[in-house]
């Protein structure tokens, strides 16, 4: 990593989520920043201009500075970018983001990295929120939007850093996974299944970043694993720090037992120990446990740790209740794998559904993996968890080989095999009004997507205004 004689760094991917994070810190350290994207607009935008970030809308040659630093690379750009091929033709500089925040950032630090293929994004908002409420005052980068702070990354002096551990890939010529440049001290796994089907060709390829990832935690850190999980299981029988296994079953180190739903706040034992959460499902109950026993090792005690988890407001786009017209309830939800899918649809009918009304769900197929048919029977078994389910077409199709793409007929037939009503529709429009037609007063109708899917929420909202007015 250069010296501060490097002082200009320009950032290609600049409005990712981190990567603005990132760069506005680099900023407040005496940084001269400058950036670009193909997609600049609010609130990343207005972020990187209120810090007076150069920001360049679109990738071309000329972007780069003549004097830069150095270049920082998203890991959403690749080869045949304008500005990374002039990038390489003149032998610049250049690193990853995850290299940047590892030398500047997190040397020296007490790193707590969230893991896992589910509730990484909810575990980390919790755990940072805890900290914050317990007077460490944390540094933390959150892939999502956690309601309690006003964006999703923030530095601070504190010897305290929470990161959400990603393991998709570092960046074109990195395809590590990003966490393993995160230092961890305190790691927790929170679970493992098969993902990110452009980056790994199978589980065991999965398994195995994890393990490299628990191979550098040091012996005085600690791992907190998902002792319910068989793949975690398997992944933490190499790890040289200690290991502590939470979970549901008897054979784990912190139990977590009594889990009681009431409305819109759960409540659970884990050691002995009452606690009572603001978020409803048994996954959610499993993110909190993580988060408690995490704030433990970083010194908290009992009375600090429940003042926070009763004033945490969540994340964005989790079970979020975006409005009700006439009884109809209209919700986002991030989810996109079958599994978060199901254990979503699980808890909010127990949350909406449970007096009577059906749950409508529309899915849309849009991440790397849920366009391809490697889910293709879990997504049936999934989304057959509502009444009626409504499906988009696969987004961007042309980018998955059509022997590999996901069958959406097949999908409707396999849904409708066990009793639901199923329908596809090619636009937005046409689902909602599909959706709309279909609702009644009591019902629920939840949107699947990892995209903004056209605003479709406003849509249904307006829609079902309409509909009754």
């Amino acid at each position: 990593m250069p010296s501060k004689t490097s002082k200009h760094f320009h950032f290609i991917g600049i409005c990712g989520t981190a990567m603005g994070s990132v760069a506005a810190a680099m900023k407040e350290r005496g940084y001269k920043i400058t950036g670009s994207d193909s997609a600049v607009y609010p609130p990343i935008s207005t972020f990187l201009e209120e810090r007076k970030i150069g920001l360049e809308k679109g990738y071309r040659a000329g972007n780069i500075p003549a004097k830069v630093g150095v270049i920082v690379v998203g890991n959403a750009i690749s080869r045949g970018n304008e500005e990374l091929e002039e990038v390489l033709n003149r032998k610049l500089r250049y690193v990853s983001m995850p290299e940047v925040l590892k030398e500047h950032f997190l040397r020296g630090k007490r790193n707590f990295v969230v893991t896992g293929t589910h509730g990484k994004t909810t575990t980390t908002s919790l755990l940072t929120w805890l900290l914050h409420e317990g007077g460490k005052d944390p540094s933390f980068l959150i892939g999502g939007i956690p309601r309690n702070f006003d964006g999703g990354g923030r530095f601070t002096e504190s010897d305290f850093f929470v990161l959400e551990g990603d393991e998709y890939d570092t960046a074109f010529f990195d395809k590590r996974s990003k966490f393993l440049h995160y230092l961890p001290e305190a790691v927790i796994v929170n679970n493992i299944e098969f993902d990110h089907a452009d980056i790994f060709e199978n589980l065991e390829a999965i398994k195995k970043s994890f393990r490299l990832l628990l191979r550098v935690v040091p012996r005085n850190g600690i791992i907190f694993a998902n002792g319910d999980d068989e793949n975690v299981l398997d992944v933490i029988q190499i790890a040289p720090a200690p290991v502590v296994k939470v979970g549901t079953g008897k054979s784990n180190d912190r139990i977590i037992s009594e889990i009681a739903y009431r409305d819109d706040v759960t409540e659970f034992t884990l050691n002995a120990q009452r606690y009572r959460v603001p978020m409803n499902g048994e996954y959610n109950v499993r993110n909190a446990a993580m988060a408690i026993c995490a704030a433990e090792f970083a010194g908290l005690p009992v009375a600090k740790i429940t003042k926070g988890l009763g004033s945490f407001k969540g994340v964005a786009r989790r079970q979020d209740l975006r409005g009700e017209v006439n009884g109809v309830k209209v919700i986002d939800d991030f989810g996109h794998h079958p599994t978060a899918i199901r254990d979503t649809a699980t808890a909010l009918r127990r949350r909406y559904n449970s007096h009577g009304g059906r749950m409508i769900a529309i899915f849309e197929p849009r991440s790397n993996t849920t366009r391809r048919k490697v889910f293709q029977r879990e997504l049936a078994l999934a989304l057959g968890a509502s009444e009626v389910v409504i499906l988009a077409p696969v987004a961007d199709p042309h980018k998955v080989p059509e022997n590999d793409r996901l069958d959406v007929a097949k999908l409707l037939d396999d849904i409708r095999v066990m009793g639901r009503e199923a329908f596809q529709e090619e636009s937005v429009d046409k689902i909602v009004e599909r959706a709309v037609n279909i609702a009644q007063p009591g019902d629920s109708i939840t949107v699947f997507s990892n995209g903004g899917f056209g605003g479709i929420h406003g849509k249904l909202l307006d829609a079902l205004k309409s509909k009754w007015s």
